[in-house]
């Protein structure tokens, strides 16, 4: 590993620089990605108005680029376009 000659102490007080156009809020809500009939369980892991991160219970890649995420406890269905994916998580937009 290099050494920068700064230590973890050093950086302690550094943040990250907030780059969201809102606020996210830690949740763990059940919620199911439909798409064409088909719906996939996941688990909403933070959401804000403009987006929100999916924990799912099988690989992204079967997850489409688009889709609608159904929200039963709130009866809500939000239309959503993925920006970001893990082998396990997708970050989507509303749109």
């Amino acid at each position: 590993m290099k050494n920068t000659g700064h230590s973890r102490a050093d950086l302690a007080g550094w943040s990250m620089v907030e780059t969201r156009r809102a606020p996210r809020f830690r949740v763990a809500k059940p919620a199911q990605i439909e798409r064409g009939g088909d719906k996939t369980p996941c688990i909403i892991r933070n959401i804000s108005t403009s987006g929100a991160a999916l924990q799912l219970l099988q690989l992204t890649d079967r997850i489409p680029a688009a889709f609608t995420l159904i929200i039963p406890e709130d009866d809500l269905k939000l239309p959503c376009r993925v920006v970001w994916r893990t082998p396990f998580r997708v970050g989507v937009t509303f749109v």
